[in-house]
Formats: structure tokens, sequence, C-alpha cells
């Protein structure tokens, strides 16, 4: 499929999508749409959870199932993963310290910045 197909595909972002928010945001498709994503994983990815949700997903519809409104708050790649950044600061950081001298592990060494 060419970009412009891929865009036509019932969840655009599909490609960018994290397995974890493609359960949730598939429960409003239909089961043509479900068809459709699973023809395009199949033919791209074809990663093994990816194929067995949309199976799952078409089965449910298959026995019945509506199509609801899914999880608008589904894991999205334009929410990102979170914070960014590292969480070290120095309020996290510990306190500097050298390890203790041979034969002595009771006593804790100096750092060699305060030795005279």
């Amino acid at each position: 499929m060419a970009d412009s197909a891929r865009n036509a595909l019932p969840l655009p972002d599909y490609d960018h999508l994290p397995i974890g928010g493609l359960e949730s945001r598939i429960r409003s498709l239909s089961a043509g749409e479900v068809e459709e994503l699973l023809a395009y994983e199949r033919a791209h990815a074809d990663r093994a959870t990816a194929t067995g949700l949309l199976k799952a997903r078409l089965e449910q519809l298959d026995a019945g199932a509506e199509p609801t409104s899914g999880d608008p708050g589904a894991l999205r790649p334009e929410q990102g993963a979170g914070r960014a950044g590292s969480p070290v600061s120095p309020a996290t950081s510990p306190q500097p310290s050298s390890p203790p001298p041979h034969g002595t592990p009771d006593q804790r060494g100096k750092p060699k910045g305060d030795r005279t």
C-alpha cells in the first residue's frame, strides 16, 4: 500500500500505535474495518500480538458483538510515553563515597581529595 492507502486505514495512526492501545482503539471499528487492518498488518509488519488482537476482535464481532466507542484515553503516539528526560537530579543522587580500604570492610574509605 502506498502512503495514501496507509492514511485511508480505519486508524490513520495505526503504524505508530503501540500494541497496548490497539485493543481499546479497535473496539469502535466494524468487522470490515478490522479485516482491513488485519490484511494491512499481515502484508506489512505481521506482528503476532497485533494479528492475534485483530483476529480476536473479528471473532467477537462475528459472534454478535457491536462496535463501541472504544477508549479515547488509550495510548496514542501523539500523547507520548509520559515524562521525558532523566529522573536523576541532585536531590535524588546519593552522597559520594569511596569503597572501603582493603582489609577493613567496616571502615568507610575517605575520598582521595580529603586525604592529607
